[in-house]
C-alpha cells in the first residue's frame, strides 16, 4: 500500500488508527492555477517575431492557409499640436513591383481591390485604443496569379503642413493573423528612428512558388505617400 495517497484500512472493532495525512491541497491548488494561467496564455502567444528584413513562410506556419488579416498599429506621442491621422493602405503589385492599375491601390478612398481579394476595413482617424488601429483583409486564395506581392504602407495625412513625422510615432507594428482561427502568424515591431519620414512601408506579403511569405520591411519615405505611390506606379 506504500505510495498510495489517501488509502485507509477499515478499522476493526475497538481498533484505533491514526488518520492519514491530508492530500496536498496547496500543491493541487498551485497546479490548478498554473494550468489556468497556461490556458490563458495560449491565446496570447504571439507569432514569429521578425526584425527588419526578416521573412517567414506563412504557408508553413499554418498549412492550408487561405486568408489573413494584416493588422497595423501605432501610438502617437503626446503633443500640443494638431491631431495625427495615420492611414494604412495596400498595393497589389506584379512581379515587376508595380501596381497592376491605380485601382489596385487599396486605401480609405478605395476600400476594395478590383478582384475583391483585398479589403480595407476602414480608416481610424485617431489611432487611439489598444490593438490594431487599422486592418486589411487578404483572401490569399483569391489573389490573381499576376499579383506577386502586396505591400502595406502607412502614411501621415497632411504631415508637411502639420510638421509631423514618424519620429513622433511610437509602438508601431504590423502583424499577420490567420482569419480561420485568429492565430497570429507573424509580427514586426518597428523601431523609432524615423525622425524625418512621413510615410513608411511596414511589411509585405509575397509569393514564393506555391507558398505565401511575409517580410518585415520598415522602409521610410520623407516624401510621404506621394513618394511611395511614385515608386510603385500609382497615379495620385
Amino acid at each position: 500500500m506504500d505510495g498510495l495517497i489517501g488509502c485507509r484500512r477499515r478499522p476493526g472493532p475497538g481498533r484505533q488508527i491514526a488518520p492519514t495525512s491530508p492530500p496536498p491541497s496547496r500543491l493541487i491548488l498551485q497546479c490548478c492555477r498554473f494550468c489556468l494561467r497556461s490556458t490563458e496564455h495560449l491565446e496570447e502567444i504571439a507569432g514569429v517575431s521578425l526584425s527588419k528584413g526578416g521573412n517567414v513562410s506563412l504557408s508553413k506556419e499554418a498549412p492550408g492557409l487561405s486568408a489573413v488579416v494584416v493588422g497595423l498599429g501605432w501610438d502617437v506621442r503626446t503633443t500640443t499640436g494638431a491631431a495625427y491621422d495615420l492611414d494604412a493602405s495596400a498595393l497589389l503589385c506584379d512581379e515587376a513591383g508595380k501596381v497592376a492599375s491605380d485601382r489596385h491601390f487599396v486605401f480609405y478612398n478605395n476600400l476594395t481591390s478590383p478582384d475583391g481579394s483585398v479589403e480595407h476595413t476602414g480608416d481610424n482617424l485617431t489611432g487611439e485604443g489598444e490593438g490594431d488601429d487599422e486592418a486589411i483583409k487578404v483572401d490569399l486564395a483569391a489573389v490573381p496569379a499576376e499579383i506577386g506581392r502586396i505591400v502595406f504602407p502607412v502614411s501621415i495625412h497632411d504631415a508637411d503642413s502639420r510638421d509631423q513625422n514618424f519620429g513622433q510615432v511610437r509602438n508601431a507594428f504590423i502583424r499577420v493573423v490567420n482569419q480561420a482561427d485568429n492565430a497570429e502568424l507573424a509580427r514586426y515591431d518597428l523601431s523609432e528612428d524615423a525622425a524625418t519620414e512621413t510615410a513608411m512601408v511596414f511589411g509585405e506579403l509575397y509569393r514564393n512558388g506555391a507558398e505565401w511569405k511575409f517580410r518585415a520591411v520598415g522602409q521610410g519615405y520623407a516624401s510621404g505617400l506621394a513618394g511611395i505611390a511614385s515608386d510603385f506606379g500609382v497615379n495620385l
